[in-house]
This record gives structure tokens, sequence and C-alpha cells, in this order.
């Protein structure tokens, strides 16, 4: 199984921009003007499904030299404006004062006698690969990604997975947050480089054969523009052999494939399982969660003959699948929202048949892994992780963790017992565990804890009832002693899509704003998978307006509580939290004082022609039918701004390799907002043209980003150690 931060291109920089700056129709802000650069209006209107749609920004998503000219003037406008808050460079240092000392542990992995984890080191800029020999070995570093970082910019390791024996290592190293990853091998014990080299492997979900002699991987379609919606289309699974020719690589899993349901837009991934002559074929559409899965033989499939077998369409509602022999485990949510598991068998593997192991109950199953000595099941109880272990003999016991949070690089295989885990909460610093059959949990060494005293703070859990009755999980964070007296500035975080859970995760970049009398807060609304797949259908395409209603019913509860105020309240949220935070703004523009929109999706009605927007259609819907607009139509916070509107102080962010949610988007945005708001509160566009989407970011990026926003906040909720003179 291979291991990276997420299953699912425009690259520029300054320099390469600096030439088209003066492009014609651009009023760029100069030295001395107290404005940003005015964007040409050129309205498209059309009529969609008896909706008339007037877009005075259709121009942008062209990324033509003129949008680059605008985009970098809006960035330079954020930049000086951003500089001149005072105190925002006190701000950084505070905030990498905390970070600097963090040890993150993103993944792990056993093969052989190794032990593999995927570390950011304290103070390193990138996480780099690992390796030592048992659990008490001492670290050495494999793979560095700063060693393969082009001139003038970052390299990022996107993914990774070690052979069954530890030999070898595959893994995908991109440039400048791009997540265009080249795929390469590398042996684990002298450090000699294999010399294949395969490209369009962003989402390569690599796994190896049983006897290391290669590996499956996805690959992208040949000769498609990055920033063509086909990107993502026609993918194929390969079986690689190490040190041959990538071009003679065997055919496994694609369109085409006999007795295999494959749409152009699905991701055809095929794993392997030491001690199983059971293949997988996972079919995954786009980001829809429900899968369909296939099985056939190993040998076969590494020879690129398999005879696949059904085992479930998407519409059987299985999300996930692990191995152990011949049996065949299947996380389904098929009349269960908190998640069951089945069993299969290779002699008889279609879900009909399968057999129920562990019912559905009060908690809600986010995984599960497969170990030699059992199935270990990592559940979520009212928003705090728990875990589980079922033996071979079916007997289920429960596994107490160390402290109160959340587990993430849930790891265990089939060669050895245990399951591996990093465990964090919200005031607590993560730390990478391991539990043995015995059911002992072991904090290991390889994330050591920072030297921050984490007893100022405290984290509570809150419900707020929404419009329609139903209760918000709420998590809030602040520093002991707080006055509740409405005075506090307050951030609140909400994302809200896939099913995604906001999790407990140490908020080391946040410490600063808690150290200065402030609260964070994350509203679990609904489009998450807080509280199982129901909450997440409750949030999804016709039901959206949930997701950012949950939003604004936190909002009031944490004024009415008297955490903040409207005055010192600021929302934040990223990607699919765009509409989220877009739609709370538009809706209720007068509710929170500041909004941070992170590379945010702000026109939905539009994602669909970006290159990433094919694949999210299962959870957003589509404009080419009459449902799917008017959800989509809906969620679209781009065409919700309206003229004389007084909207609130707004920050929105960019990086300009993103893959994901195309730049055009809150570019197109920020114009927008610019030319409607009939307050006097800024809207600027941060830009970082050496990322992407945030994932393959550097530690500074980061650092600098948090800066901002936290001054940004400060400054617009009035505290008047940080207003400009």
């Amino acid at each position: 199984m291979a291991q990276s931060l997420d299953r699912r291109t425009l690259l520029a920089s300054s320099a390469a921009l600096a030439g088209v700056l003066a492009a014609p129709g651009i009023a760029t802000a100069q030295a001395g003007q107290s404005g940003p650069p005015v964007a040409p209006v050129r309205p498209v209107t059309e009529t969609l499904w008896g909706v008339q749609v007037t877009d005075p920004y259709r121009w942008m998503e062209a990324e033509s030299p003129e949008w680059k000219a605008f985009a970098m003037a809006e960035g330079d406008y954020a930049r000086r404006v951003l500089g001149a808050i005072p105190g925002r460079d006190a701000l950084l240092a505070q905030v990498q004062h905390y970070t600097g000392g963090l040890v993150a542990v993103s993944a792990v992995q056993v093969g052989g006698d190794y032990i593999f984890t995927q570390v950011r080191p304290a103070g390193a800029e990138t996480f780099k690969l690992y390796v030592r020999k048992g659990r008490h070995g001492a670290d050495r570093m494999l793979i560095d990604p700063d060693a393969h970082a082009p001139a003038g910019s970052h390299a990022s390791l996107d993914w990774w997975a070690s052979s069954p024996d530890g030999s070898y290592v595959v893994f995908g190293l991109s440039p400048g947050g791009s997540e265009n990853s080249v795929a390469h091998v590398i042996t684990t014990e002298t450090g000699a480089m294999l010399p294949e080299a395969i490209d369009r492997t962003e989402n390569a979900s690599p796994s190896w054969a049983a006897d290391g002699s290669g590996f499956f991987y996805n690959r992208l379609q040949a000769g498609v523009a990055p920033d063509s919606t086909d990107k993502y289309k026609l993918s194929t699974c390969w079986f690689h052999r190490l040190n041959t020719d990538p071009a003679s690589d065997a055919k496994v899993l694609t369109k085409g494939s006999a007795a295999v349901e494959i749409a152009d837009i699905d991701l055809p991934v095929v794993e392997a399982t030491p001690g199983s002559d059971v293949a997988l074929g996972f079919i995954e559409s786009g980001v829809q969660n429900e899968i369909g899965l296939y099985a056939a033989g190993a040998a076969a499939a590494q020879a690129g003959s398999p005879r696949w077998a059904k085992v479930c369409s998407a519409a059987d509602k299985v999300t996930s699948a692990v191995v152990h022999g011949s049996d065949i485990f299947l996380l389904s949510h098929a009349g269960a929202s908190h998640y069951k598991v089945l069993k299969a068998t290779a002699a008889s593997p279609a879900v009909a048949t399968a057999q129920l192991v562990v019912p559905e109950s009060a908690s809600v199953i986010r995984g599960i892994a497969a170990a030699r000595d059992g199935l270990y099941i990592n559940d979520l109880n009212a928003g705090l992780a728990g875990l589980r272990r079922m033996g071979w003999d079916g007997a289920v016991t429960s596994i107490a963790l160390p402290f109160a949070g959340s587990i993430d690089a849930f790891y265990a295989d089939t060669l050895h017992d245990g399951v591996w885990f990093v465990l964090q909460g919200w005031v607590r610093p993560s730390v990478l565990c391991f539990v043995g059959p015995d059911g002992g949990v072991v904090q290991t060494d390889i994330a050591p804890q920072p030297p921050i005293d984490v007893t100022p703070y405290v984290a509570e859990e809150a419900f707020a009832t929404a419009p329609d009755g139903v209760k918000v999980p709420l998590s809030i964070v602040y520093r002991k002693g707080l006055a509740r007296d409405g005075s506090a500035p307050l951030m609140l975080d909400a994302y809200g899509a896939y099913g995604i859970t906001e999790d407990p995760a140490f908020l080391g970049h946040w410490l600063p704003l808690l150290d200065l009398g402030g609260v964070f807060a994350v509203a679990h609304v609904r489009g998450g998978g807080e509280l199982g797949e129901d909450w997440h259908l409750a949030g999804q395409k016709l039901t959206k307006p949930n997701t950012w209603r949950d939003m604004i019913a936190s909002a009031h509860y944490l004024i009415d509580a008297r955490y903040t105020s409207s005055a010192k309240l600021g929302i934040t949220g990223g990607s699919a939290g765009g509409i989220t935070v877009g739609r709370f703004m538009t809706e209720a523009p007068s509710l929170a004082a500041v909004v941070i929109d992170e590379v945010g999706v702000s026109n939905a009605s539009r994602s669909e022609f970006s290159p990433n927007g094919p694949p999210n259609i299962p959870e957003f819907g589509t404009v080419t039918d009459p449902v799917g607009f008017k959800g989509l139509y809906e969620m679209d916070a781009y065409l919700h701004v309206k003229d004389g509107v007084a909207y609130p102080s707004v920050l929105l962010t960019t990086g300009l390799n993103d893959p994901r949610v195309s730049s055009w988007e809150p570019t197109k945005m920020t114009a927008r907002l610019q030319a409607a708001t009939a307050s006097k509160n800024p809207v600027l566009l941060r830009i970082e043209t050496d990322a992407g989407h945030g994932i393959g970011s550097t530690l500074s990026q980061r650092d600098h980003q948090i800066a901002d926003i936290l001054a940004f906040l400060l400054w617009r909720t009035g505290d008047p150690r940080y207003q400009p003179v």
C-alpha cells in the first residue's frame, strides 16, 4: 500500500511572469496607489435550465498572460497591505517558535526488518523518508526531496511504498507543490537509484508484488495538456518489473479490460497482499468514496492476463477492502451509516454472499487494516478516535488509547503483527504509536515531544443548533482563563465535503492566537463524515446548503455563548471549504468581520471545466443536468456576490501550481468582491508562485501564510497592536 497525503497545472514563477505585468487591459497598482488593480469586465451571459447566468470575469478561466498579469498585480498589492500590518513579523516569529520544534510524522510502513517513516524533522522545510532496523534502531535518511529540487523551487515527496522485504522503495517526487509526480526506485541498503523514471504518476497508488520483483501502479494517459479536462481520464494500471524499460510494462487494468466496468474518469488501481494469491482491482470514480472492486490471481495480474471476478460495484456502497490469505474484508455503509465489515472469499468474492463480521455500532468505522494477528479497526466516537482488534477467530476487543485524540497514518500488513498509527489532539502534539497482539500501546521515539508547554490550553466540545433543529458538533480551543465577555478574536474553521472528518490535530500554528487571548473553533458541519455517511449525504449536492448554514449556526452559538462577537469573528475554510465560507459570507455578510478563503472553490458551477473538475462531479454534481445545476448554482459563492452589499474583510489565497482548484477561481472571486462591495473592508488575494494546493508546501511557506492570516484577523477585528498607521 502506498503512503501519501492524498489520492486526489499551471507552472509559473515571478521571473516568468515579469514580462507580462504590463499586459493591456490591466490597471496595476502603482507605488503610492491605495487600491488594488482593477480587472476588465467582459460579461458572458448564458441560460442554463431556464436560469440566466451572467459571468463578468469568464475570460479569466483561460489563464492567459492578461490573467497572469492581473493575478500577480493582486498578489503584489496583497503583499504590500499585509506587510504594512504592525506586529506581523512578530507573529511570524511566534509561529516559528512553536512549529520549529515540532517533529511531524505523516506515514509509516514496515518491510522485512525495516521500519520506514515519512518525517519532517524539527526545523526542516519538507518531509523526508527515514528507515531504521527494528523499533529501537537508529534512523537513517533514505530520501530527501530537497536534493531533487529544481533551482529556485522545492520538491515534495508525494507518495512511496516499500517492497515486502524492505529491499526497495518506489516513490514519487514533484516540483513546486504541483503533485506532478515522477516515480523512482531506490535500494534501501545502499541508497542506489535504479534506472527507471516514470512520469504521469500523480495517482500512482503503487502496490508491490509479494516477491518484490516489481509493482502495480496507475499512470495518467499521455499527450494530454495539463490544463485539459481530460487530464485524469483514461488512466491505466500497469505492472512494472524492476530494471526494465517502463515502455514494456504489462497492462493490468484499464477501460476495456474484460469483465470490468470502467468509465473514462475512473482510476483503476491494483493491490497485492503478501502471503496471498489474491489481487484486488479497485475502480475509483473520481472523489466518490464508493468503489467498484474485482478479484483475480496475483500471478496472472503481474503477467498482464488477470481474469477479474466482480466483488461489488459502487452501488453496493463498499468504500475499502483488505485481504488476509484468501479472505477479502469489505468496509461498507450499505444499510449502515456508521459502517460495517463484511467478509468475502477468493472462491466466492461477490458482496452479495459476504458474511457480516463486524456489525454497525455507535462508533463510525473510519478504516480497517489487516495484520498477521488480526483485523484492526479505526473508529470515531463523538469526534474522538477509537481502536478495536478482531482476531482471526472473530473475537473483537477494544484497545485503550493513551489520550483522547485522532488517529492518522493507520498502517498494518499481513507479514507482521500489530498496527501503527499517529495519535494527536487539539492541544496534544502527535506521537507515533504501535499496538501489538496483547493490546498494549507503545509510544515510540520516532516523533519526540516538542519543548512546548501545553498545560495552559484547553479543548472542549459543544453543539450548535442548525435552523432545521439538527445538533452540529463544535470543537472550541483556547487558553485557560479566557474571559467570556465577547471580546476575544475567534477563528472558526469548517470544511464539510467528501465525508472527510475534521479530526483533532495539534494546533501548533494557531497557538500565537490563543496566547493573545483568542479562540480557535471547528464546526463539524454536514457534508463531513464525523457522524457517519448520513452526515455526509446531508451536506452534498441539493442538501449542500446545510453545510454553510451549520457553520452560520455555529457562529451564532459562539457569539451567544460570549466566546466572541461579530466584530471579532473570523471564519476560515480551504479547498471545498471555500464553498462553505463563501456562501456563509454571501448569505450572512454582516455576521463575521473576517473571511479567510484558502485555495477555495468559489465558482462551483464552473469548476467542472477545470482539469480536476470531472473527478469531483460525484460529490458536487454537473451543470449538464437540471438537478446538478440547481445544486451547483446554490453553492456557487461567486454567482451570489451582489453589487452594493457591505462585505466583510476577505483574504483569499492560491498557489499557481494548484492541480486541484485552479487559480482562476479565487482570482475571479477576488475581482468580483472588490467590484461589488459597498464597504471599505479590504479584499486581498495572496499568491504563492512556488506552491500548489498546499499539500507539498514547505514549513516556511505555511508559517508565513499563517502569520499573514493572523495579522489580517487581528487588524480587521480591531486589535490596537495591529493597526497600520
